[in-house]
């Protein structure tokens, strides 16, 4: 009983910046099905499943039962992992070929996109964190959803809603750019590495864009060339990021940390999924090395977050 109430308060505590977990382990798991892992695929997909489905529950509750706490919350950028965790696992589970779910869920990140997005965005201020950027990743989600169901045989009308979500996401990129402190490269808690990570989205979203067979001539040479583009930063963004990681380490647990698995993950998944979809072959090979280099940063985040929660009084979540 008492431990059951002690998750049940921990559960309640937990920050909007915890969908960040959700989002890491449902890209791996997203990664590791592109590469023919199903088995460690599926293990990573009922984790992704639980994550999500314990932060829906307090997402619920706390619009019901606790009004101040839910709009305070849903002003920070971090409430788009809201959006962005439901788009990544949509993305999953319509590989398995669930695409009613996988539809659904493209429908209820779209109803909670434009609010939380409004909000996030009036309530910017001038140095911003990396989760900033999380208005270009939740838009550049619903691209990636919408695309993946068209590829699987969905209505063709989602195809021009996905193109129109993935040049919304690009002004939105730059908006974030402008906001972020970039003192956070050096200093950050991990969300900054999603200044890279939402370039990554955006490369997959273009991908999936590219291999669809509606567009062809200039359209299509456009979007590959915006693929490209767009993974091409993300690269450098990664190259830097893990520089100045590695010139100055933080080795303390933080919940952000999961935002910093996302984007190795993500990064690892636009290569798979540009690979084919650009003609650009050496990419797969350099997807998988860094699939596998986000697998680790997810079992060392995992592993930093149980010695974290050893130490009463230390961590975030």
């Amino acid at each position: 009983m008492l431990s059951g109430i002690r998750l049940r308060a921990w559960c309640s505590a937990l920050p909007p910046a915890a969908g960040g977990a959700v989002m890491a382990t449902g890209i791996l798991s997203v990664g590791l099905q592109l590469t023919g892992h199903t088995g460690p695929s599926l293990a990573a997909l009922v984790i992704a499943c639980g994550l999500w489905l314990v932060l829906a529950g307090d997402f619920a509750a706390r619009l019901v039962g606790d009004r101040g706490r839910f709009r305070a919350e849903a002003d920070t950028p971090a409430a788009l992992t809201a959006v962005a965790a439901t788009t990544v696992l949509g993305t999953r589970l319509s590989q398995l070929g669930l695409q009613g779910v996988a539809a659904a869920l493209l429908a209820l990140a779209a109803l909670l996109w434009p609010g939380l997005l409004v909000s996030v965005v009036r309530h910017w201020r001038r140095r911003m964190p990396g989760a900033a950027f999380l208005v270009c990743v939740a838009t550049q989600g619903l691209a990636v959803l919408a695309a993946t169901l068209v590829a699987a045989g969905g209505p063709e009308w989602l195809a021009q809603a996905a193109l129109a979500c993935f040049c919304l996401g690009l002004p939105l990129y730059g908006l974030a750019l402008t906001r972020f402190d970039f003192h956070e490269v050096v200093s950050g808690a991990g969300d900054h590495w999603v200044a890279g990570g939402a370039l990554s989205i955006t490369a997959l979203a273009g991908a999936k864009l590219t291999a669809l067979p509606l567009w062809s001539g200039p359209g299509r040479t456009a979007l590959c060339a915006a693929t490209l583009a767009a993974l091409a930063v993300s690269l450098v963004w990664y190259a830097v990021l893990l520089t100045a990681e590695l010139r100055s380490p933080r080795h303390h647990y933080d919940v952000r940390r999961w935002s910093t698995v996302f984007p190795l993950g993500m990064t690892a998944t636009a290569c798979l999924t540009a690979a084919p979809a650009t003609g650009v072959p050496w990419l797969r090979p350099l997807g998988e090395v860094l699939l596998w280099i986000a697998v680790a940063a997810w079992v060392l985040t995992l592993l930093a977050f149980t010695l974290s929660r050893c130490r009463p009084g230390r961590g975030a979540a």
